[in-house]
C-alpha cells in the first residue's frame, strides 16, 4: 500500500529524481521521459473517461488507468539481473495478461464496425475526439518508451501493452461515433 504523508520531499530539487531500487536519475534521462508520457496519456484518458463515466466502457477505461500506473511502475523499476521481468511481490511488471486482456477488448470492440474504407480523422462526437486524443497520447507515450528501449533493457511486455492500448482507444473511438457511422473520414488531396 502506497503511503504519502508528504507531497514535496525536496530530494529532486537537483534536477533528479529516484526510481524504486533507490538509484537517481536525471529528470531528462530517456526512462523519465517514458514515464513522464505514460503519466501525460494516463491523464488524457482520464478526460476521455469523464464524458464516458456513465457508458459501457466506463469500467475498461478505468482498469486500464489502472494498469498505466502498474505501467509507470514497470518502467521504474530497472531489469533485475539478465534482463529478468519477471514480476514479485516487491516488483511490479506489466504481464502477457494484460496485454491479451486488451487483445480481447480490442477484437469485441472491432466486432461491432463496418472494416474501414478509408483512414478516418480524429474527431466525430466528443466522446471519439477526446479517445483520440488519449491515443495520440499514448504513440507519444510508445515512442518514448522504445527510445527508452534503445538505451536501456525494458519490459517486451510494457512495450506490447502500449502498442495495444492505442489500438483498442482507436477501435473505441470509432464505437464512439456511433460504432463508425459518424466517423470522418479521410480524403486524400480533397483541398488542392
Amino acid at each position: 500500500m502506497v503511503k504519502l504523508n508528504k507531497i514535496y520531499t525536496r530530494t529532486g530539487d537537483d534536477g533528479t529524481t529516484g526510481l524504486v531500487d533507490g538509484s537517481r536519475l536525471p529528470k531528462h534521462d530517456a526512462r523519465m521521459e517514458a514515464i513522464g508520457a505514460v503519466d501525460e496519456a494516463n491523464s488524457a484518458l482520464g478526460l476521455a473517461a469523464v464524458t464516458l463515466a456513465d457508458g459501457e466502457f466506463a469500467e475498461p477505461l478505468y482498469r486500464i488507468q489502472n494498469d498505466l500506473f502498474d505501467l509507470g511502475a514497470d518502467l521504474a523499476t530497472p531489469a533485475g539481473e539478465g534482463d529478468d521481468f519477471a514480476p514479485s511481490e516487491m516488483v511490479l511488471r506489466i504481464v502477457a495478461s494484460q496485454v491479451e486482456w486488451l487483445e480481447t477488448a480490442i477484437d469485441a470492440a472491432n466486432g461491432r464496425l463496418e472494416p474501414l474504407t478509408s483512414f478516418v480523422l480524429p474527431g466525430g462526437t466528443e466522446d471519439a475526439a477526446r479517445l483520440h486524443i488519449a491515443r495520440a497520447s499514448v504513440r507519444c507515450a510508445e515512442r518514448a518508451m522504445t527510445a527508452m528501449a534503445a538505451s536501456v533493457s525494458t519490459n517486451p511486455q510494457a512495450l506490447a501493452y502500449v502498442n495495444r492500448l492505442s489500438d483498442y482507444l482507436f477501435v473505441l473511438a470509432r464505437v464512439a461515433n456511433d460504432d463508425g457511422r459518424a466517423d470522418i473520414k479521410w480524403i486524400p488531396g480533397a483541398n488542392r
